[in-house]
């Protein structure tokens, strides 16, 4: 299905707390295939999950490819909601099956950064896209004259 094109400019919605997590891989000897494809393998059935059972807390994912280093942007709606998924049981089985295979090698690499963004501390712009980012996760709307920057758009939602 393609996806809708909104016209026009938007901002994302500002109401909530919201936590980036950002996680990916890098494949540092390309020919060592047998040890980097388990780890890769294992992140299609956790995002499945998370895709289809909204209850674990993950609002909403963008994944990139480059030539050796994957990245997914994860938006969600809390860090306890974000560690409660590390910690249950698909995660917990992908880590260790991660580690049996791949903890002791340099053949592939992964890595994650958590974002704690606080409501009013985050601004977004799109033009003409579809909902995507942070605006697929949470929301948008049109920006109006009084949110036509990204300094008005940031200073609106601040909260002292």
């Amino acid at each position: 299905m393609k996806p809708s094109i909104f016209t026009g400019r938007y901002t994302s919605c500002q109401e909530d707390d919201v936590v980036v997590f950002i996680i990916g891989m890098r494949v540092n000897k390309r020919w060592a295939v047998h040890k980097w494809l388990p780890v890769f393998a294992a992140m299609p059935t956790m995002i499945r999950e998370l895709s289809i059972q909204k209850e674990h807390g993950c609002l909403s994912m963008e994944s990139f490819f480059g030539l050796r280093t994957t990245l997914m942007v994860q938006y969600w709606r809390s860090t306890e909601d974000l560690m409660a998924y590390a910690r249950g049981p698909k995660h917990a089985s992908a880590w260790k099956r991660f580690n049996q295979k791949a903890r002791n090698n340099d053949a592939v690499g992964i890595y994650h950064e958590t974002y704690n963004v606080p409501k009013g501390s985050y601004e977004s712009i799109y033009a003409n896209m579809p909902q995507y980012g942070l605006a697929k996760a949470i929301g948008h709307h049109p920006i109006t004259p009084s949110l036509h920057t990204a300094r008005q758009n940031l200073d609106t939602h601040k909260t002292y």
